[in-house]
C-alpha cells in the first residue's frame, strides 16, 4: 500500500468491496444450483467451492453496478466454458472426440436438439436469452453474432488441441491470435447482449475488436498463473514456446497499452461496456498474481 491509498477512505472503499463480495455471493449460490443440473459435465473435483467463489467475484467486481440476476449470464457462461475446457483438455483423447464436441455444440446453437450435458447447457443458456423480456429484442437480431463468437471459441479449442497432440507448435503470435480459447470475448459478448442498452450495441464491432486485445492480456496472464498446471495437464503454455516470464511480462505491458488505445474511444459512447473492460483487465492482473481458478483434480 502506498501513501497515496492511506489518503483514501478506507471506510468507504471496505464498505464498496464489502457489497461486491456479497453480490458475488449471491453469484456464486445460483452457480452452485445451475452446476447441480449438470453433474457429469462439471464433477466436484475441478468445479470446487473455491471455483464458484472465483468465477463468481469476476464477474461481481467486473461489474458492479448490476444485481446477481443480471451477472448470470456472464457466470453461467464461464461456467459452460470451464466444462468445455474440461472436456477438451482432459477428457478428450481423440481427434474425433474433439469433432463430436465442435459439431454437437454448433448444431445446438443452429436449433438441433441437445444430446450431451454440454450441449443441454449450451441451449439452455441460449434460451434464458432468447427468453428474457429484457434480452429478448438484442437476442433477436445479434443471434448471428452469438453463433460467430461460439464458433470462434470452439475453433480455437480445436485448433489448441491439435497443436498439443501434434508434431508442430505454435509460434508467439499464432499462439496469442488463437486466444478465443480462453473465451474471454465469448462471455463479454454474451453477457452484453443480455445487459447493454441498444445504443451500446450498436457499437459491438468496436467493444468486440476491443475485447479481443483483452483476450490477449487475460491469456498472458493465466498462462503465467497456471504454468505448473498447464506442465501436469500437458497443456500449451506460453512459457513453452520460447519466452521466459520476464518477456512475457514485457509483452502483457505492451498489450494494455493497446488496450487502453482501444478502450478510451469506446467511453463516450457505451461508457458501461468500456469500464467493464478496464475492470476486467485490472481484476484480472491483480487476481493472476496469485492463484488461477482450478480446482485440484
Amino acid at each position: 500500500m502506498t501513501q497515496q491509498d492511506f489518503g483514501v477512505d478506507q471506510i468507504a472503499a471496505a464498505a464498496e468491496h464489502g457489497r461486491i463480495c456479497a453480490l458475488a455471493a449471491d453469484c456464486q449460490r445460483d452457480l452452485q444450483k445451475c452446476a447441480a443440473r449438470y453433474p457429469e459435465l462439471l464433477p466436484g473435483s475441478p468445479f470446487d467451492p473455491r471455483f464458484f467463489s472465483t468465477v463468481s467475484l469476476a464477474n461481481a467486481f467486473g461489474s458492479p453496478w448490476l444485481p446477481a440476476d443480471r451477472l448470470r449470464i456472464a457466470n453461467r457462461t464461464c461456467l459452460w466454458i470451464s466444462g468445455a475446457d474440461w472436456m477438451v483438455d482432459y477428457l478428450a483423447t481423440s481427434r474425433d472426440e474433439i469433432q463430436a464436441i465442435v459439431r454437437g455444440c454448433l448444431a445446438v446453437a443452429h436449433g438441433a436438439p441437445a444430446d450431451t450435458p454440454l450441449s443441454r447447457f449450451l441451449a439452455d443458456l441460449r434460451d434464458d436469452l432468447r427468453d428474457d423480456p429484457a434480452s429478448a429484442p438484442a437476442f433477436a437480431v445479434l443471434e448471428p453474432v452469438w453463433r460467430e463468437e461460439l464458433e470462434r471459441y470452439l475453433s480455437a479449442e480445436a485448433r489448441e488441441w491439435d497443436w498439443k497432440k501434434g508434431s508442430s507448435r505454435p509460434d508467439v503470435e499464432e499462439y496469442l491470435e488463437n486466444s478465443d480459447n480462453f473465451g474471454t470475448s465469448l462471455v463479454n459478448v454474451w453477457h452484453w447482449i443480455f445487459t447493454s442498452s441498444p445504443g451500446s450495441l450498436a457499437h459491438l464491432d468496436e467493444l468486440r475488436a476491443a475485447s479481443r486485445k483483452v483476450g490477449h492480456v487475460l491469456r498472458l496472464l493465466n498462462d503465467l498463473a497456471s504454468a505448473e498446471r498447464d506442465l501436469k495437464w500437458g497443456d500449451i503454455n506460453i512459457l513453452t514456446l520460447g519466452p521466459g516470464r520476464a518477456d512475457v511480462t514485457a509483452r502483457i505491458a505492451e498489450l494494455m497499452a493497446e488496450c487502453r488505445t482501444l478502450i478510451r474511444p469506446l467511453k463516450d459512447s457505451c461508457h458501461q461496456e468500456a469500464v467493464y473492460l478496464e475492470r476486467q483487465l485490472g481484476y484480472s492482473t491483480g487476481f493472476y498474481g496469485i492463484t488461477d481458478y482450478w480446482g485440484e483434480v
